[in-house]
């Protein structure tokens, strides 16, 4: 099958989520919207429980890659952090599962796929990654902490990161706060910037 129409497929199952409980969302129903067989569907995921760790996979790699790309602006390492607690922020905002990701709060609207891998037997090289561990929120903040500190290091840096891996972790556990309990005026960006004006960053 075509990576396009996996895509598609995920695409209708989000969107499906996004209009009623994902114990009521229908495989068949994904298949329609997505202009494909149920047959093919199954083919690609297995089941809905595959379906369901697949559309998680696929949005905690997107938060991810939005983090890189906040990590990637102009700026000192104190803006490339607050970039990426902003876009945490802004990603938990606008997309229920990355919510659930971030938090580790499944509410019973969503699905809400075992962490731990699961048997795979799918010739799909996609789907037997998304079969694989899915990140609790202590693994997203770990992979955010590091993913920042390769940033802002540098290739090949040599010199003790453990201060700038503590500053980039506050910066995540921060945002993470901000999404439990948003911040007021000023927002996620004061605060990172307010904190790690005492650390050694930048």
């Amino acid at each position: 099958m075509m990576p396009a129409a996996r895509e598609s497929l995920l695409d209708a199952a989000f969107t499906a989520l996004a209009r009623r409980p994902w114990a009521a969302v229908r495989m068949v129903d994904v298949a329609a919207a997505a202009g494909v067989s149920r047959q093919t569907l199954y083919n690609e995921f297995g089941s809905k429980e595959g379906l369901a760790r697949a559309l998680v996979r696929r949005e905690a790699d997107g938060y991810l890659a939005g983090v890189e790309r906040a990590l990637a602006v102009h700026g000192d390492a104190r803006d490339r952090l607050t970039a990426a607690a902003e876009w945490t922020m802004s990603a938990a905002r606008g997309n229920v599962l990355v919510r659930a990701i971030l938090t580790g709060c499944w509410s019973e609207r969503l699905p809400s796929p075992t962490l731990s891998a699961v048997p795979s037997s799918s010739s799909v090289p996609a789907q037997r990654r998304a079969d694989g561990p899915l990140p609790s929120p202590g693994d997203l903040v770990a992979t955010v902490r590091d993913r920042a500190v390769a940033a802002l290091a540098g290739p090949g840096a040599t010199a003790d990161t453990t201060e700038l891996a503590r500053s980039c972790e506050l910066a995540v556990r921060l945002a993470l706060s901000c999404v439990a309990a948003p911040p007021g005026e000023g927002g996620v960006a004061d605060l990172v910037r307010g904190v790690l004006h005492r650390q050694l960053v930048g």
